[in-house]
């Protein structure tokens, strides 16, 4: 089964003279990615002029730690001092470039991908634009943050801004994600958004990475309410939505209690992972209030780090 897809553009006729090539170049980057950056911030302004303004913590400018300097470090961030001392390159960090980092896994696989009705979004659409939002809300509030499929370290300001959003436009190839929080940095903070219908054991393992070095975090879940309600009956066919999974029933009311215990467990697999990590766990269906799913997930980071 395959979803139309639409795209949005300026009919201008034959490009010709010494801008063509800027005017092309112009028009590949504003789409998609203004819609998302708009969206976002009309958000993220929302949520503030609510009164809900973030909590700052003091910030400190005592040593923290060594780390291998990544691609996009500035030089002035490596001490040469150290690095003389190895054959690579350290930065330098202290304490409240730690502690004010904020790294996001979004789930980008095909499930993700998922809508019931027309009407609903995307599960990869709520999820991107929640993304996006907190991004802006974090920055605004002087934190750093990082998108985990992008590789870098978490930064500030509106080309990094850009960075995520363009990562947030991507897609993966497999039915389900897997999150990797290998490049976090020791004591951040994370956010997970999937629907986390894919090997819980991998999210087991990230989340205890993480939390082995001093990372908090949230594990949000978003599903589609029919994922939540099982609605089928009768002969039904269902496949993943690579095409890759498939299997049919001539009777799918049968299945579904067997489905919502099953769901269930999962929830509660998740809670218990959380919960045993110190970090937080929900749940938001597409159907609800995104401003709400946001709101959650700003509240949710200011708990103990």
């Amino acid at each position: 089964m395959t979803q139309p897809r639409s795209t949005s553009g300026l009919n201008t006729g034959p490009n010709t003279g010494p801008n063509t090539g800027l005017r092309a170049r112009a028009e590949t980057l504003s789409s998609p990615l203004p819609p998302l950056q708009a969206r976002a911030e009309q958000l993220a302004r929302t949520l503030l002029m609510g009164g809900h303004g973030r909590r700052q913590s003091g910030m400190g400018d005592e040593f923290w730690q060594y780390r291998p300097a990544q691609a996009g470090d500035p030089g002035r961030s490596i001490d040469w001092r150290r690095s003389g001392r190895s054959d690579g390159h350290f930065v330098r960090e202290k304490e409240w470039q730690a502690a004010q980092s904020v790294h996001l896994w979004v789930d980008l696989s095909a499930s993700m991908g998922f809508a019931s009705d027309t009407a609903l979004p995307q599960k990869s659409g709520r999820a991107a634009l929640l993304a996006m939002a907190l991004s802006i809300l974090l920055m605004k509030g002087g934190e750093r943050v990082a998108l985990a499929s992008l590789g870098t370290p978490p930064r500030i300001g509106a080309l990094q801004l850009r960075r995520i959003a363009e990562g947030l436009s991507q897609t993966a190839g497999e039915d389900y994600g897997a999150p990797d929080a290998a490049l976090f940095l020791p004591h951040a903070r994370a956010v997970f958004l999937s629907d986390f219908l894919g090997p819980v054991e991998a999210v087991e393992k990230a989340v205890a990475a993480a939390s082995d070095r001093g990372i908090s975090g949230v594990l949000y879940q978003i599903l589609d309410p029919a994922e939540e309600a099982f609605p089928y009956r009768g002969r039904t066919v269902f496949t993943s939505m690579t095409g890759a999974l498939r299997h049919e029933t001539l009777r799918a009311t049968d299945l579904k209690t067997r489905y919502l215990e099953r769901l269930a467990e999962r929830k509660d697999r998740l809670r218990e992972i959380a919960r045993h990590a110190g970090w937080r766990f929900a749940t938001h269906h597409t159907d609800h209030s995104e401003l709400s799913a946001l709101l959650w997930l700003y509240e949710a980071l200011e708990g103990p780090r």
